[in-house]
């Protein structure tokens, strides 16, 4: 469970980014930044599915840090399909580090749901082109990668893609093209729709065992 939670405001290309930091009941191994669906379609921070990841990863012994999006709740600036979503993710990780550097050289994990999982992505990628150390775990669920891509994807082997059988928002068809296209696993979890209702325990099951193989 998490000793605390708080409230953290970064400085975005366009104003401030509201996040709410998760902190593990011990010392932090290390933190994770989980990223939640389209701000235009009632994505939030709070979402089931990004706090279902969140609470696995602080169970795990990491800070969780989830930002709101632009135009979400106290963060500032209007949605920008995932273009300025990125920047401002790119300098929250700068922030967030200055401000923790005892988490830098431990764990990171990249964590998103559904728009989220687009912006994670370009984050990713934009770390490796600018040689900045990159996470060591990226779960994706829900993903929808390409739909918000402005810039070239590529993403680590080990990346974890998990999709319900019976998504009705991002078609499993769309991960699988992805994942055939990129050498790349996807777990899909039966009779599961986008949003993992009452399916949300496996996923976190999920989140656990790509967590514990971590070293």
């Amino acid at each position: 469970m998490a000793r605390k939670k708080t409230t953290e405001i970064y400085q975005g290309k366009v104003g401030n980014i509201d996040c709410v930091i998760d902190w593990p009941a011990g010392e932090a191994k290390g933190w994770a930044l989980v990223l939640h669906p389209h701000p235009l379609q009632g994505g939030t921070r709070d979402n089931k599915v990004v706090t279902t990841i969140s609470r696995s990863c602080v169970e795990h012994g990491l800070v969780a840090v989830r930002p709101n999006f632009r135009g979400v709740g106290a963060s500032e600036g209007e949605f920008d399909n995932g273009v300025g979503e990125t920047a401002d993710m790119l300098m929250l990780v700068q922030q967030f580090l200055e401000n923790y550097p005892q988490l830098a050289s431990g764990i990171w994990v990249l964590g998103g749901f559904s728009f989220g999982t687009s912006v994670g992505a370009q984050l990713y990628s934009t770390l490796v082109q600018q040689q900045k150390a990159a996470p060591d775990a990226v779960i994706f669920a829900g993903p929808a990668i390409e739909r918000f891509k402005f810039t070239e994807v590529n993403l680590p082997d080990h990346t974890v893609l998990v999709h319900g059988e019976n998504d009705d928002v991002v078609p499993l068809s769309e991960s699988m093209d992805y994942a055939r296209s990129n050498n790349l696993p996807v777990v899909v979890i039966p009779d599961s729709g986008h949003f993992f209702h009452g399916k949300l325990l496996i996923l976190k099951g999920l989140v656990e065992q790509r967590l514990s193989a971590i070293r």
